[in-house]
């Protein structure tokens, strides 16, 4: 990232990749330019004749989704923004639909390349975009939630080590759920004992792995909807050690 302060020389036209140098002028890489962002530049490839055209994305995006293959699961973060190099995306895959993430404005510019390299790589039923994030006005940015390909369900059933659960790619938190957390939620269930609080819980992914150990598991979160949902969760599971509470984390605790 490069900060606005920092930036001596400014592109004169609109978002999008530009060439990027120190002060010296010497090339440092290619980088995706946001005009009204604090973090003006994101650096997206080292070698400064890179031009991201639509070959360029479908290279950067098969390396990163190669990674992921032979995962455990049917749902996982497909793409992870600057841990794969490719900063401000955000691509999960929910079974045979994906959700993306376009949170900066230089990303923006790119968004057909990367929809049309997403099409031919993965060959999803449909493809939704959940650009209803506060960052993206940060950016100068519309949000909203985009139909981009296909059709997408209103709720995708999950299978992850061994636990069953909802995801609601149009409505629910983040993409639908917190496929980042998925290893977390593993490790979590292989030491959970006793008695078990997941506050934050959500739709209760945490505690529905943590039930499957404890001998108790008291799911926490500000939403009622979301805690209906937790306790079907519950059900579809066939786990009965839960209670769901509805409340503020911060004064349940006290």
């Amino acid at each position: 990232w490069i900060y606005r302060s920092d930036v001596l020389q400014r592109p004169d036209g609109a978002a999008g990749g530009v060439r990027v140098t120190d002060q010296r002028g010497k090339p440092l890489g290619v980088a995706l330019w946001s005009p009204r962002s604090e973090i003006s530049l994101r650096l997206i490839d080292r070698n400064p004749d890179a031009v991201l055209d639509a070959a360029w994305w479908h290279r950067a995006l098969s390396r990163t989704i190669a990674r992921r293959a032979g995962l455990d699961a049917n749902a996982y973060r497909l793409v992870h923004g600057e841990g794969d190099g490719l900063p401000s995306l955000v691509v999960d895959r929910y079974d045979r639909w994906l959700v993306v993430q376009l949170m900066s404005a230089g990303l923006e510019q790119y968004r057909h390349e990367i929809v049309a390299a997403l099409r031919d790589i993965v060959h999803p039923d449909g493809m939704l975009a959940r650009n209803d994030v506060s960052l993206r006005v940060k950016e100068g940015l519309e949000t909203n939630v985009e139909l981009l390909d296909g059709a997408v369900p209103e709720e995708i059933e999950v299978e992850e080590h061994g636990v069953r659960y909802l995801a609601a790619p149009w409505h629910g938190q983040k993409t639908g759920a917190f496929l980042d957390q998925r290893e977390n939620r593993a490790l979590v269930g292989r030491i959970g004992r006793g008695q078990a609080l997941d506050c934050f819980s959500y739709h209760g992914s945490f505690a529905l792995h943590l039930a499957r150990r404890a001998d108790h598991v008291t799911a926490l979160d500000a939403s009622a909807h979301a805690l209906a949902r937790a306790a079907e969760n519950f059900r579809r599971n066939e786990l009965t050690n839960g209670t769901f509470v509805e409340g503020n984390a911060f004064e349940y605790l006290k």
